[in-house]
């Protein structure tokens, strides 16, 4: 199987380096060359843009947004070079009317289309353990598994209609901005009253939340650690902000990922959008008057 990859960041790179070592043949292509240098070193094939991809058999992108996947999966060529019968696996987090547009025109394209998601930082996307969250026409999802298999620990099926996948990674992102969020705001009422915030997040993360996501996130906001950024605060604002436009799409009120987005945006306006999202903690405690 001939595979491609566009999109070589902070996960993308550590994706198809593991594809790779499972003995693929990978063609790649990134915006810049860096990365595309570090494959070709361990075996991958340089392709000479984004519309170089015509003899693949599937494409995978990891790209970072909406404008990012339309400029270079759509506007860039992309999906125009795909040949009939090919399929097209994207793994980014995008909004639910990119997906829908998207597996409408691929279908008229007649190529077929994955939506792939991921769980994971980029030092589980190292360890290819992520947690893959894959809907699509059941061929398309049978043909992609060998990758999803090479990149992720579990996939997760959630219906033959691609745009499912995509909402439910917006769904799982809110409830992660959601934990943080209550643990920032928790951790400033106990340091309000004269206690430890990182004992606090220690007691709460080992008995009551003893849960990877609230460990490691909690462990962050404890020590103020939000560089680097495993997931810039900014992409956190954006996801949020594509939950709620999912949520008016289903008639689904989400009244505090409403409040959510404030508090992204209030970090943003102290020019934290490049810190971790775990930098949302310092919202609640700027506003305690404690930093």
């Amino acid at each position: 199987m001939k595979v491609g990859f566009i999109g070589l960041g902070t996960m993308g790179k550590p994706m198809a380096a593991n594809l790779i070592k499972a003995g693929f043949s990978l063609k790649v292509w990134n915006r810049s060359q860096a990365p595309v240098q570090d494959l070709v070193a361990l075996g991958a094939e340089a392709a000479k843009g984004p519309g170089d991809f015509a003899e693949v058999d599937v494409l995978a992108s990891m790209l970072s947004d909406d404008a990012t996947v339309q400029s270079v999966v759509v506007d860039g060529g992309a999906q125009a070079s795909l040949k009939a019968g090919a399929i097209h696996l994207n793994m980014a987090t995008i909004s639910l009317a990119l997906a829908q547009s998207l597996a409408a025109s691929h279908q008229q394209q007649g190529i077929g289309y994955v939506a792939a998601p991921v769980l994971g930082r980029v030092n589980v996307a190292e360890a290819g353990m992520l947690n893959i969250l894959a809907a699509g026409q059941g061929e398309h999802l049978a043909k992609v598994a060998p990758l999803l298999d090479a990149m992720g620990q579990k996939t997760w099926h959630f219906g033959d209609q691609p745009a499912q996948a995509n909402v439910v990674k917006l769904a799982a992102n809110f409830c992660l901005a959601s934990a943080i969020e209550t643990m920032g705001e928790a951790s400033a009422l106990v340091q309000a009253h004269g206690g430890s915030g990182s004992g606090f997040i220690q007691m709460l993360t080992s008995t009551l939340f003893a849960a990877p996501a609230y460990q490691n996130y909690g462990a962050m906001i404890a020590e103020q650690r939000y560089q680097p950024a495993g997931f810039k605060l900014s992409l956190g604002l954006k996801d949020v902000r594509l939950a709620l436009e999912a949520g008016e799409a289903g008639q689904v009120p989400m009244p505090f990922a409403s409040t959510m987005k404030d508090n992204f945006l209030d970090a943003m306006a102290q020019g934290d959008g490049d810190l971790d999202w775990a930098a949302l903690a310092k919202v609640a405690a700027r506003r305690a008057g404690l930093g």
